[in-house]
């Protein structure tokens, strides 16, 4: 069947909505006799409750009920392992449950008729605690003589890597080759230690939700999020009922990136609603979502890299401590994909990685775009270009020796998947940056320190940097990928009418419009035709499709076209409707070996190369990014457009994370809890030029050649700012952000 739809930049499902206001976003949903819920956060990083007076509270006039940790039936969730309270306090079964480990832990929910009621009460709770030590310092979390954060911990047997041990989260390790006696064979050797800060979200609409009781008797929870087949039987588990007695429903959701794949207000809305048998609404402030939600992972670094004259890469020995925070969350996975990144996309004989995530009472620490790889890429590429500036060796050049290509093997000492398109990516995205491919090899444009910049002030220096990055498309280390999609066509003597059933959520990259394109090649039917029911527990029950790995596009396009396949045969058959449903069941991966690191974590991998121009103030220390070159492998653009859109946006949250935004927590005290404290990106502040550069180098498995992409352009930006930045100063920075500050200090020497 020829394509019709799949790629081609046709518009947006929901963008009349979204630009009109018709579009509700769960913050937006009210009902008749709504009540108010307000949460009281611990606002301490380590204490244990002894009391809790609601006495006060309850009289404020409209308080309906005070929730505390007696209220909840099972009183722990978690993505990983359930080692979060759900409220912290005593009165509950679960052992530690009445502990506060991070300032963002919730003790209790008021839930009054209005929310100023609620409010009001809510600060007159009265909690008597005894505070406990506090261990901000991973390092000093792992010392054997370390108070520990968690005293009750039980082994996992879904997850191995996860330790109980101490404050140790978990620990990854690869060994390859022989790295102790490979230093021998290297004629230049590199060492670094870098440090990665952790990011806030920065959601365009905080965490919000309306939980109630549906006419079927499901408790009902509208609201946010990435998984919604998750979050229900998290949910569930908590409150002690069936999962389908659980209904979880996505509408418009403003901005995810990773921090929706965990908890927020989820739990305490269901148990509310459920309670007291009326709609409960909750929406929480910035602050509240600042404090309240995971971050991305901050990561040390200790990297030693050698290589022969020529350019081969030998060997690489990679420390890594990640401070995970109070709980689990994703940790463990997260720090599985630094295992896998943090020697780069690169073919090195010679491997020693070990990765440890560590407890400490910091807020915890999640999933977040590019889900660890920001971070190891930073320090790999960080190494690859110090051993080029080492060799004398053009950046490109150096790279183009080393990169896995088909049949390569990883660090991990199994081939890479194919459709490899590392080599692809760097040369589209150097030969557009400016970088000559020679007969000597590859040349870069003019050295950018020796250039002034606008104006002809001397304090104003331009420099160019490149990096390359992968990161895996889908659920890794041997959990059987999967995604369930249901097809139901209605009509006569021709289709009339198509419902496509999928849980997908659209977080705000466009997947709905996604969805609807390939069903509508699937079927052969046009666009109008497609009707999507999504993201609702009710209609897709079993879907795992929903947005998280960079594995949308490839797990509920090979779901849609196995559904439709089935439909399309029923239809021929007459009946109707004609209903199919498939479980797409991707390729399997293998959890590392717990000694070598050996196996095939991952079944498909996206592939990215950046070239950043930057101008650079000495005097102030204000990074200026000019220019920034993406080329993306996708596979296939099922809508290029929205490839671009991707491409900008990761692009402009990279540089927020290189360059400013600074999010600082003191003794487990968050200090820039507001957008005033905390600076993300303006319109002044994203790259003046952002050139999108779509490669389609089919993956073999991928539905219409294509694979994940979301996360992609976010991953190697930093490096190749730092190395712009190097370029035009002749300093190495390697510590994130790059703060004027910072900047102007370090220049100084």
């Amino acid at each position: 069947m020829p394509e019709r739809f799949v790629g081609r930049s046709v518009p947006r499902v929901d963008a009349r909505a979204k630009a009109t206001g018709e579009a509700l976003f769960p913050g937006d949903f009210s009902m008749p006799g709504m009540l108010h819920a307000k949460i009281l956060f611990a606002g301490r990083p380590h204490a244990r409750v002894l009391h809790i007076d609601t006495a006060e509270a309850e009289a404020v006039p409209g308080v309906v009920a005070i929730l505390t940790a007696k209220d909840v039936p099972v009183n722990e969730y978690g993505l990983q392992i359930p080692d979060q309270p759900v409220l912290c306090g005593p009165g509950s079964s679960k052992p530690g449950a009445d502990v506060v480990r991070f300032v963002g832990d919730q003790v209790a929910v008021v839930v009054a008729e209005t929310e100023e009621a609620a409010a009001r009460a809510r600060d007159l709770i009265r909690v008597e605690y005894e505070d406990l030590p506090v261990i901000t310092d991973p390092f000093e979390a792992l010392k054997p003589d370390a108070p520990q954060i968690h005293e009750y911990r039980q082994p996992s047997e879904i997850h191995p890597e996860i330790r109980t041990e101490g404050n140790l989260i978990c620990h990854h390790q690869i060994r390859k080759g022989d790295v102790d006696g490979a230093w021998s064979q290297c004629d230049v050797i590199v060492e670094g230690q870098y440090r990665t800060p952790p990011q806030e979200h920065a959601y365009l609409q905080p965490e919000a939700g309306l939980a109630y009781i549906d006419e079927e008797g499901r408790v009902t929870v509208v609201v946010g999020g990435q998984w919604t087949w998750e979050d229900q039987h998290q949910i569930a588990h908590a409150l002690d009922l069936p999962p389908e007695k659980v209904r979880v429903v996505y509408p418009a959701v403003g901005g995810a990136f990773g921090g929706r794949e965990d908890m927020s207000v989820q739990i305490v809305l269901a148990l509310a609603a459920w309670k007291l048998r009326r709609p409960v609404k909750i929406v929480w402030s910035r602050e509240e979502s600042i404090i309240g939600h995971c971050k991305r992972h901050p990561m040390w670094f200790r990297c030693k890299w050698g290589a022969t004259r020529d350019g081969k890469l030998v060997a690489a020995e990679v420390q890594v401590v990640a401070d995970g925070g109070a709980y689990c969350y994703t940790t463990n996975k997260v720090l599985g994909n630094v295992t896998v990144t943090c020697t780069g996309p690169y073919e090195i004989p010679n491997v020693k990685v070990d990765v440890d995530g560590v407890y400490t009472n910091n807020p915890p620490s999640g999933a977040f775009r590019g889900f660890g790889a920001p971070q190891a890429i930073f320090a790999a590429e960080m190494q690859m270009n110090k051993l080029a500036e080492a060799l004398g060796m053009d950046p490109v050049e150096l790279r183009m020796r080393n990169l896995l290509r088909e049949g390569s093997l990883t660090a991990m000492g199994t081939p890479i998947p194919g459709g490899v398109g590392l080599v692809e990516v760097t040369e589209q995205c150097a030969l557009a940056a400016g970088w000559r491919r020679t007969e000597e090899g590859w040349r870069k444009p003019e050295a950018g320190g020796k250039r002034q910049g606008a104006g002809s002030e001397a304090t104003r220096k331009r420099g160019i940097g490149i990096a390359v990055a992968f990161k895996n498309v889908g659920f890794s280390f041997g959990y059987q990928e999967n995604c369930w999609a249901r097809v139901e066509l209605r009509g006569g003597a021709e289709i009339e009418e198509a419902i496509l059933y999928i849980g997908t959520a659209d977080v705000g990259q466009g997947s709905h419009t996604v969805l609807r394109q390939m069903a509508a090649d699937a079927l052969g039917v046009d666009l109008e035709r497609v009707r999507l029911e999504v993201a609702d527990t009710a209609t897709s029950p079993n879907s795992s499709g929903s947005v998280s790995a960079s594995r949308m596009t490839f797990m509920a396009g090979n779901a849609i076209r196995g559904a439709a396949a089935k439909a399309l045969e029923r239809w021929r058959a007459e009946d109707r409707p004609a209903i199919g449903e498939h479980t797409y069941l991707a390729p399997k991966t293998t959890p590392f070996d717990p000694e070598t690191g050996y196996g095939t974590p991952n079944f498909a991998y996206g592939y990215v190369a950046q070239a950043v121009e930057v101008e650079v103030d000495t005097e102030t220390g204000q990074v200026h990014v000019l220019r920034v070159v993406c080329a993306d492998d996708v596979g296939k653009a099922v809508n290029p457009r929205l490839v671009e859109g991707q491409i900008e946006g990761g692009v402009a949250q990279a540089v927020g994370w290189a360059t400013m935004e600074n999010f600082i927590v003191q003794e487990g005290r968050v200090l820039t809890d507001r957008l005033s404290t905390y600076l993300i990106p303006t319109a002044l502040d994203v790259p003046e030029r952002v050139e999108s550069i779509i490669v389609e180098n089919p993956d073999p498995r991928g539905p219409w050649g294509a694979r994940g992409m979301g996360e992609m352009p976010f991953i190697p930006l930093a490096p190749a700012l730092v190395a712009a930045v190097h370029d035009a100063t002749g300093v190495w920075f390697d510590e994130l952000p790059l703060t004027p500050e910072r900047v102007v200090r370090k220049i100084a020497g």
